[in-house]
Formats: structure tokens, C-alpha cells, sequence
């Protein structure tokens, strides 16, 4: 059993994949190739927007738009204290400083209630982060008046009161990480807007900078999506709303059969891509070994509040406690999800997990 299994995915797409990538090798672009710009065409008209820039990763969908906001040193972004480290890591190199905020028990989302409090003058963006497929309630971020960057890069696919994630603020940024709900077979990542200043800043911050070769106008990064990644993406994508239905008929089938287990909440307004399938344990350690020992895979995400990680030791904000972020990183677990997952399989799962709970 497999925790993620691409290859069957792959086996299902083979033949076109090879053609595309055999494309991009004959014409040899394999930095801003045609299939970028293609890429670019599909993903936008699948999202719902009018700009899609592509990236080299997700980190860079949520860091350049920090630039493009013209945010840096005594700036302040308000992230989730429960989330993936490149959250508070683009705050801190654009040389601004993240304020973390706790989360929602039940869906693990930034907790919206707590927001107004961690205010001030300084404050120049919220960047909510769409855990485990499903995104934050946009529309009452949206009260505080500030930019919001979405970090959607676990819910590439879902929706918000039936607007697309990525589709819902000033800018919306996800992740084709190869184990993500819509991933490549290597690093890439996109951004999504309607505001095609937005999206013109992004373009130039991705390419150094620049408006045209040797003229540079920003301090940028070399923020490309090469052209075989382009291509894979695109791919991907004609399959990706089939698989969206298969993870959610999968999560379906766990939330019916774990009655009593703590799982995460899906908000009515929402629907999720199921990123991973996450529920809560007592002693971990010894759930993850008692899985082990059946050879059902698991996975942590995140072991540690974002504050606690080690690089924050000298900063203030490392000594804050943040009760449901640090509850669930010593809870949190993830379960086998994927479209191909077997009901047999499934089944396997779900025994060892009520088993787990009777002992």
C-alpha cells in the first residue's frame, strides 16, 4: 500500500506524457518553451481568472507576491501558527516579519477571531493557507482591508462558495509539488490573479526583474517553470477533475466508517480536494508504529508550530504559545490518500484505525 501512488497515475497517462515531454526535447525550449505559455492558458481558464503566471515552485507563488506588494523590513504579514515552513519563510525573506495566529480546532484553518487583535500599523498583508484542501473564509478576511495572499497549495481544486481556490484575493498561489492534488514530476508552482498589474510585477519579478533581456527594473529571482514541467502540468490537468472526485468519494467513505475519530472539518461553503486525509491520535509514536506494523503507511503534517521551529529561537515570538496550533502538531496524522487508493486497501485503513482505538 502506498501512501501516494503516482505511478499507477503515471501508467494511465504514459503515452501522452512521453509525447510531451518528446515534443519539448525536439524543439529544444526548455526554459520559456510554448508549453509554458499553454500551460498558463489552461490553468487560468480551469481557475476562473484572467492571469496564471507559472513558477518554479509554490514558495515562489507566495513569496514574489510579497515583492509585488513592495513588502519588506518593519512590514508585518499575518500567517497561521500551524502550517508548512515556507509560510513564515517567504515573510522573512522579504525581510518583513510574520505574526503568527492560532487555528480553528475543527478544520485547522487560521482561527479568523484572532485576527483583529494581532493588527497594527505595521501590518501590510494576511496570507491564509488552505490545509489539508480546503480554503479559509476569504470573504471575512476580506473585512480587514488588507491584500490577502491565498497559499493554495494544497488546495489547487477546490472551491469557495463555488469560486476556485486560488480565484478568491489579490493574489492566489499554489504548488505542483509532485505529491500535491495537481503535481509535476518536479518543482513548479503558479499564480493566479485578475489584476494584471499584479500579474505583469510577477512576470518581471520571476524573470530577475525584467522587462525585457538586460533591462531590469526590480529586484527579482530566476522564478521559472521550465517547459517539460509545462507540459506534465498540462497533462495532468485533463485528468485532475476525475481524480478531485475519486479523492472526495475516498474521503467520503473514511468520514462515514471513523465515526468517533477526530477528523477535520469541512466548512459548508466549501469543498475540499483532500491534500492529505487528516485525523487525531492519542500517543502518536505509538499509532504510527501499530500502523507500521501492518504496513499501512502514515505521514505528520506538521510536527511543530511554525513559531517553534529552531530558526526562531532568538525571536520573540519562538516563546508564544498558541494552544490549538501546538495541540495538533502533537496529534495530527495523515492517512493513505490518493485517487487510485483500493477500496480493499481502504478498508485495511479504516480496520486499523478503529482496531487503534479500542485498545
Amino acid at each position: 500500500m502506498k501512501f501516494i501512488d503516482l505511478n499507477t497515475q503515471y501508467r494511465k497517462i504514459e503515452v501522452n506524457i512521453k509525447k510531451r515531454i518528446h515534443n519539448v526535447l525536439e524543439h529544444g525550449m526548455y526554459v520559456n518553451g510554448p508549453e509554458v505559455k499553454s500551460c498558463e492558458e489552461k490553468l487560468a481558464d480551469f481557475v476562473g481568472v484572467d492571469h496564471c503566471v507559472l513558477l518554479a515552485s509554490g514558495t515562489d507563488a507566495i513569496f514574489l507576491p510579497l515583492l509585488a506588494l513592495g513588502i519588506g523590513p518593519g512590514d508585518e504579514v499575518i500567517v497561521p501558527a500551524f502550517s508548512f515552513y515556507a509560510t513564515s519563510e517567504v515573510v522573512n525573506l522579504a525581510g518583513a516579519t510574520p505574526v503568527f495566529c492560532d487555528i480553528d480546532p475543527h478544520n485547522y484553518l487560521m482561527d479568523i477571531s484572532k485576527i483583529q487583535s494581532l493588527i497594527t500599523k505595521k501590518t501590510k498583508a494576511i496570507m491564509p493557507v488552505s490545509l489539508y484542501g480546503q480554503c479559509s473564509d476569504i470573504d471575512q478576511l476580506k473585512k480587514f482591508g488588507l491584500p490577502i495572499i491565498e497559499d493554495g497549495a494544497q488546495s489547487f481544486g477546490a472551491t469557495y462558495k463555488n469560486k476556485m481556490s486560488c480565484a478568491l484575493s489579490s493574489f492566489g498561489g499554489t504548488s505542483f509539488f509532485p505529491a500535491k492534488p495537481l503535481g509535476a514530476y518536479g518543482d513548479a508552482g503558479a499564480l493566479f490573479t485578475n489584476n494584471a498589474d499584479h500579474a505583469l510585477a510577477i512576470r518581471e519579478l520571476k524573470e530577475h526583474g525584467s522587462q525585457k533581456r538586460y533591462h531590469h527594473t526590480r529586484i527579482g529571482i530566476n522564478g521559472r517553470c521550465d517547459s517539460i514541467q509545462a507540459a506534465v502540468i498540462e497533462e495532468k490537468l485533463q485528468i485532475f477533475p476525475g481524480e478531485i472526485k475519486q479523492r472526495q468519494l475516498i474521503a467520503s467513505r473514511y468520514y462515514e466508517a471513523l465515526e468517533g475519530v477526530k477528523i477535520m472539518r469541512v466548512d459548508e461553503h466549501n469543498t475540499c480536494v483532500y491534500a492529505q486525509f487528516t485525523i487525531e491520535v492519542d500517543n502518536r509514536e505509538k499509532f504510527r508504529e501499530f500502523m507500521s506494523e501492518k504496513s499501512i503507511p502514515t505521514a505528520v503534517h506538521y510536527p511543530s508550530p511554525l513559531n517553534k521551529q529552531p530558526v526562531y529561537e532568538k525571536e520573540s515570538f519562538f516563546n508564544l504559545d498558541f494552544e490549538n496550533a501546538q495541540k495538533a502538531s502533537e496529534r495530527v496524522v495523515s492517512l493513505p490518500m490518493h485517487p487510485y487508493l483500493e477500496v480493499s486497501d481502504q478498508k485495511k485503513v479504516i480496520e486499523a484505525v478503529l482496531q487503534y482505538h479500542k485498545i
